[in-house]
């Protein structure tokens, strides 16, 4: 039996203050449209519903990680009482410690020259002889404070400005190797061998020259394709130096943290007789410290401290670390492909790679 409601008569108060029953054509119903909600408006709903509550974020991961250490705390304690694992946290505690501070004070000049010095002060300053603006363009990274992860917009925002791209190519590599910050965070990390920030700060400023005045002899300009976008358009100065704050931290801190962990890995569970063999070879101690550059990503401003926990390598394998780590590891080469182009990355990244191992020889050899 159908029940149906009874409609209010035309002109009445019901029928203008929204009664259940009346039919407004010009009322929105529920869905968005005029009239009843329909029944497929309700599943859509019920669906995007069910997907927002089963969508994983952050938040949600960390809740449920919490949760699983919680119901399995007994387990857990007892697998980080084993010394294995006490000495893992110990090195993974003191890498993460002492490199925080250089971190966030390298993230935030870094912010900061992206945002607010234009890059157009960079033209200006630069000589217009490319032969002469590239060492002088590598030498501005020792002024100018930032890690690698803004160093790569910065210098595609000098190639659209006009800059001569061998020049860009200098600062690129260089901005992130002998900045301020990165040499005192290198002291601070090598205290009983001051000789290894000036090593660091003479073979890093030797490899950006040498790319530089390569790039001017055999580069193409076909091979350099940076965005023609500004970054950050569209926002203000401080939506802007707040936005590149949070995404360097975001990126630099996670890679600092998965390179303390590796540091801390190999450190405590690699067997000591491969490191010892691995670091009694010089060849194979520096190709070895190399490739762990590249694949542990660490940010430049915490590398030192990571370098300095791998004691049973010599000073110039250490300074291999130093100076090809910031100059291309994974997250450069995804950086730099796109900013500048693949094919650029592509034949950028082995001539970065076996530049920087002959610049780590060479000043090894004269300066350790």
């Amino acid at each position: 039996m159908a029940i149906t409601e009874k409609a209010a008569p035309p002109g009445s108060a019901a029928a203008h203050e929204g009664h259940p029953g009346a039919a407004d054509p010009d009322r929105p119903g529920r869905n968005g449209s005029s009239g009843r909600p329909s029944r497929s408006g309700r599943s859509s709903r019920s669906g995007r519903s069910e997907q927002e509550g089963w969508h994983l974020n952050s938040p949600l991961v960390l809740t449920l990680l919490l949760l699983l250490v919680v119901v399995f705390q007994g387990p857990v304690r007892g697998a980080l009482s084993k010394p294995v694992m006490q000495s893992w946290m110990t090195v993974f505690v003191a890498v993460v410690v002492q490199a925080l501070p250089f971190l966030v004070l390298g993230v935030l000049l870094s912010a900061a020259l992206a945002v607010f010095v234009p890059p157009s002060f960079f033209a200006r300053a630069l000589p217009s002889r490319p032969a002469l603006a590239v060492p002088v363009a590598g030498l501005a990274g020792a002024i100018l404070p930032g890690c690698e992860c803004a160093s790569v917009p910065v210098a595609g925002a000098l190639v659209r400005r006009g800059v001569t791209p061998a020049a860009a190519i200098a600062f690129l590599l260089s901005a992130p190797a002998i900045n301020p910050i990165v040499l005192t965070a290198t002291a601070v990390a090598f205290p009983r061998n001051p000789e290894m920030v000036l090593a660091r700060f003479a073979g890093s400023l030797l490899v950006a020259c040498v790319m530089g005045w390569l790039w001017q002899r055999v580069g193409r300009t076909d091979w350099l394709r940076p965005p023609a976008h500004a970054h950050h358009e569209g926002e203000t100065k401080m939506e802007a130096f707040w936005s590149s704050v949070r995404h360097d931290t975001v990126h630099a801190g996670g890679f600092l943290v998965l390179g303390a962990m590796a540091a801390a890995t190999l450190k405590a569970v690699a067997p000591a007789e491969w490191l010892r063999t691995a670091a009694a070879n010089p060849v194979v101690a520096i190709l070895a410290l190399s490739i762990l550059a590249v694949l542990l990503s660490i940010c430049s401003e915490a590398d030192a401290f990571v370098a300095a926990s791998l004691t049973q390598f010599s000073l110039t394998a250490k300074l291999a670390f130093l100076i090809v780590g910031p100059m291309i590891d994974l997250k450069l080469f995804a950086m730099q492909a796109g900013t500048f182009g693949r094919g650029f990355a592509l034949r950028f990244a082995p001539a970065t790679f076996v530049a920087a191992i002959a610049g780590a020889l060479v000043t090894g050899a004269v300066l350790l």
